[in-house]
């Protein structure tokens, strides 16, 4: 399904979005929007589809999106029942990268707020402690107005930062963000493969494409990454497979094709063995209710 593109403008007086939510269920679209969302369910339970990532959810949990990621909170099937009298609620703040303006997060002061507002891309979903904190300040900074507010917002964003606690939810494969590692070797095996995973890659190429030879790419590759160049390979392109089943334009065998994969049961069974589905249970699982 493709997903839609939800609007929001800020108030005229502010530079970011905060809002306390209350409804029978939460929305129940598949969408994206332009601005970063940051999100505390207060009560609620269900089914958290973000990227090519599908998790339960509950009261208690953090997750900050990054702008363009498809994303939707399904409640469980409880919560739409004629006589339900559950309530789904949430913390909200949305706001765009250049809520500062365009020079603003180049400035040395905000490099590691710039890191994770990247980081985003894939989707961020934090510790129950850190979580419980950010609760907190997303309530002050909905009760402040002004220059404080500001303020409040940046202190939190610093805070979520220097943050090492917490789990990437879609893979780069889906989200493709333009993320910079800082070692020039890395980033170009990065570069390489992320042009190139739809075709057959062989080790000698990508070891070439960081002057070394095939073994010694090998153990700097799980050095620098903690993992083996054949598994990031397949992470890129599971993820890629994800974001074309979920456009529905091709049947399963075409996006195995199309996503890198030289046979059908080869990708089936890459997919089950990182999504834990079926790329048909995978496509059920993301249906939503009409």
């Amino acid at each position: 399904m493709k997903a839609k593109l939800l609007e929001r403008r800020n108030p005229f007086d502010k530079s970011f979005n905060s809002a306390i939510h209350e409804y029978p269920h939460f929305l129940n679209v598949w969408h994206y929007h332009t601005e970063l969302e940051l999100v505390y369910i207060l009560k609620s339970t269900g089914t958290r589809f973000i990227g090519d990532s599908i998790r339960p959810f509950e009261a208690g949990e953090l997750v900050l999106i990054g702008e363009g990621l498809p994303h939707m909170w399904q409640n469980d099937p409880e919560y739409f029942e004629k006589d339900s009298d559950l309530k789904a609620e949430a913390i909200t703040l949305h706001f765009r990268k250049d809520f500062g303006g365009r020079e603003f997060l180049e400035m040395t002061e905000m490099l590691q707020i710039q890191h994770l507002l990247e980081t985003a891309g894939q989707g961020m979903v934090f510790t129950e402690e850190v979580a419980s904190k950010v609760k907190e300040m997303m309530l002050q900074i909905h009760q402040t107005d002004g220059f404080q507010r500001l303020i409040f917002f940046l202190e939190l964003l610093q805070y979520l930062a220097v943050q090492r606690e917490f789990e990437l939810l879609s893979t780069k494969g889906f989200s493709n963000p333009a993320e910079k590692t800082g070692d020039l070797r890395i980033d170009k095996v990065y570069a390489y493969t992320f042009n190139n995973f739809r075709k057959n890659i062989t080790l000698d190429q990508v070891a070439d494409v960081a002057n070394l030879n095939p073994t010694a790419f090998c153990r700097f590759f799980k050095k620098h990454t903690k993992k083996n160049y054949s598994k990031f390979l397949n992470e890129i392109r599971i993820g890629f497979a994800c974001k074309l089943l979920l456009e529905e334009r091709l049947n399963i065998s075409e996006v195995g094709y199309e996503s890198g994969f030289n046979n059908l049961s080869n990708f089936n069974r890459q997919f089950k063995s990182m999504m834990g589905l079926s790329p048909s249970q995978f496509l059920s699982k993301h249906q939503v209710h009409k």
